[in-house]
């Protein structure tokens, strides 16, 4: 679908403006294992951080196959408000191929026909994230957190995790599952790396690697 189309229906998902269109499609490199476990978050851990921290109650659950990034991250953050949906199930409403899921509208809306409407979408439509599009993303990770509310990201290209590691995909979602540090550190539940399904990450980091696309939140 082309972006002067999707513009059209920003008013009607909630868009916030950072910037930009939120690009699409995203498509995962990477095919988890079909029958990876899930990974179910200790929900008493969002009440027992301190100051400056919290985590969303969740269950990680790996994509099946490369192209099912965004049914996944959508499943995962649908988890925290109780909700087992099937990747599938998700997939059909998000229009899912395997060319991936168009944009961040798409999660925005089928996250919203569960939640009874809690996500907005906002895009960073520079190349860099600018300090302001970083904050933004701070205070609304932080807002979604406090809320049990996991934020679902469309990212591109490479980034590096807080230990050097790098993560590479040509289009990809993922999900934003916690913060420290006040919200400049935030984890990543990411459906396509089951061996290490999460990783800490500097937001500004996240920020750059969203930049050109959008996030739910």
């Amino acid at each position: 679908m082309n972006s002067i189309f999707r513009s059209s229906l920003l008013s009607a998902a909630g868009l916030v403006m950072s910037g930009g269109i939120v690009a699409g499609p995203a498509v995962a490199a990477y095919a988890a294992p079909a029958h990876a476990a899930p990974v179910t978050a200790d929900k008493a851990d969002k009440t027992g951080k301190g100051k400056g921290e919290r985590r969303a109650g969740y269950e990680y659950e790996a994509q099946p196959n490369f192209y099912y990034c965004g049914p996944a991250s959508t499943r995962i953050a649908l988890s925290a408000e109780g909700k087992e949906v099937s990747q599938d199930e998700l997939a059909r409403k998000l229009g899912t191929t395997e060319n991936g899921t168009d944009s961040a509208i798409d999660i925005t809306r089928v996250l919203n026909e569960y939640t009874g409407g809690k996500y907005r979408t906002t895009e960073i439509r520079d190349d860099v994230a600018t300090r302001e599009q970083v904050e933004r993303l701070r205070a609304d990770v932080k807002a979604a957190v406090d809320a049990d509310r996991p934020v679902v990201a469309n990212i591109l290209g490479g980034a590096k995790d807080v230990d050097g590691v790098e993560h590479s995909y040509p289009g990809h979602y993922l999900t934003v599952v916690e913060y420290k540090d006040d919200g400049n550190t935030v984890l990543i539940a990411d459906p396509a790396s089951p061996n290490e399904p999460e990783y800490w990450m500097d937001v500004t980091e996240l920020a750059n690697w969203i930049a050109g696309r959008g996030y739910s939140s």
